[in-house]
């Protein structure tokens, strides 16, 4: 494999990686206050753990793409 190959591929993991880090630190900040807002606005009817659940699901499925390498699109979209 070419240096430049590699570099490529060096690149492309640490978008992805930054990507995903970016997804988790939205996910932590903005659910860290869904609770407080629920307890604002709605006290007896607790919501705030729906969008945490389903939020977390993408999170885990983003991070489960990064670290296993499966792929949603494929290679020549990425190169048009």
């Amino acid at each position: 494999m070419s240096e430049a190959v590699v570099q490529d591929q060096g690149k492309t993991r640490a978008l992805a990686l930054r990507g995903f880090y970016l997804h988790l630190l939205g996910y932590v900040l903005i659910n860290a206050f869904l609770p407080a807002v629920n307890v604002l606005t709605s006290r007896g009817n607790w919501w705030f753990q729906w969008p945490l659940i389903v939020w977390g699901i993408g999170v885990a499925a983003h991070g489960a793409c990064i670290s296993f390498g499966w792929r949603f699109w494929p290679k020549r979209w990425e190169k048009r």
